[in-house]
């Protein structure tokens, strides 16, 4: 179903790059209270640390962040404190090695990693069997929140979640980010990226795991990638069990998951983001009954700033996802 929206840009970020630079650059950092880390012993003998926000008995949201983003990430922590505000719990997954502190396997996180959302999930709900959950996901983290709930049908005890910006093609939004001003992003996140993989293996050599580090040395000198095409190629397929890049895109994009998802769902995308282009948006008929997607004309890429008087910046998805939530928590 194909939603109307009530987003209106602020008058003085009418443009999508506007939309997406501003919060990422100027929006102040949140103190949020009630915050405490847990780090969770994952199956394959790794760990993941998640940032739990508040106490009591009430829903509990899980929290997705974007590409090189973590629990510290300004929309995180934005939400967190508005659902404290209303009694809910939330956590914020760090994917692996985004904590501030590398993962002590080779492998990473990517667009279609869904084993450890899972694992948090289900470690989770045997905790509160009988708690309400929601969960959420931004950019990548969208993209990995909305292929799972497809994957996973209708044997989730989810009571609904919502996703933002997300790259439904991921062929199409690697392309995207080669061409124009967008290569400004392509290259602020592949730095990021090969900081990551940089920091990831001396400490993995630091602490001994030989074999795991020998994954990485493999894959060749990482510093001359320049493109999501070529990262992806090389670092995702060759630590992943991809056969290369395009079955990795082919695989993990969640576009074709819509139509399995049974969980009431939310999807926001801006028509101006930065990270991708019309074709990326699903015709109403890809889309199960459950999905809800949400057109805005302006927004950016996890942008969405409307305004409250002259200059003052309102994060609109901090009205309009506790707005959708509510409908069923």
């Amino acid at each position: 179903m194909l939603i109307k929206t009530s987003f209106k840009p602020a008058w003085w970020l009418r443009n999508g790059h506007l939309q997406t630079l501003y919060p990422a650059l100027l929006r102040r950092k949140t103190a949020v209270p009630q915050l405490w880390r847990e780090r969770l012993a994952t199956p394959d003998g790794d760990f993941l640390d998640i940032d739990h926000c508040g106490t009591g008995t009430g829903p509990l949201v899980i929290l997705l962040h974007g590409l090189t983003g973590s629990s510290d990430s300004g929309y995180i922590k934005g939400l967190q404190m508005v659902f404290l505000r209303q009694g809910w719990r939330s956590v914020a997954l760090n994917f692996r090695g985004c904590s501030g502190e590398p993962n002590n396997k080779a492998r990473c996180y990517h667009s279609g990693e869904t084993e450890d959302i899972q694992f948090v999930y289900e470690t989770l709900r045997q905790r509160e069997p009988n708690t309400p959950f929601a969960a959420i996901g931004f950019s990548l983290g969208g993209n990995v929140l909305l292929k799972w709930l497809g994957e996973q049908g209708g044997r989730l005890a989810l009571s609904a979640a919502v996703a933002v910006s997300v790259p439904l093609l991921l062929n199409l939004c690697a392309s995207k980010l080669d061409k124009g001003f967008s290569k400004l992003y392509r290259a602020n996140l592949l730095d990021g990226l090969k900081t990551y993989m940089r920091l990831k293996l001396a400490h993995l050599e630091r602490n001994g795991h030989h074999a795991e580090a020998e994954k990485i040395r493999q894959l060749g000198d990482c510093s001359k990638i320049s493109s999501f095409w070529q990262y992806d190629d090389v670092v995702v397929a060759g630590l992943h069990g991809f056969k290369d890049v395009h079955d990795y895109y082919q695989r993990s994009s969640s576009r074709q998951f819509l139509q399995h998802i049974k969980v009431p769902t939310l999807v926001i995308q801006a028509d101006d983001d930065p990270f991708m282009t019309p074709a990326v948006l699903p015709a109403v008929d890809e889309l199960s009954g459950h999905v809800r997607l949400e057109i805005t004309r302006g927004g950016g890429h996890v942008g969405f700033v409307a305004q409250q008087g002259l200059f003052k910046p309102r994060y609109w998805l901090e009205q309009r996802i506790p707005a959708f939530l509510g409908q069923y928590l």
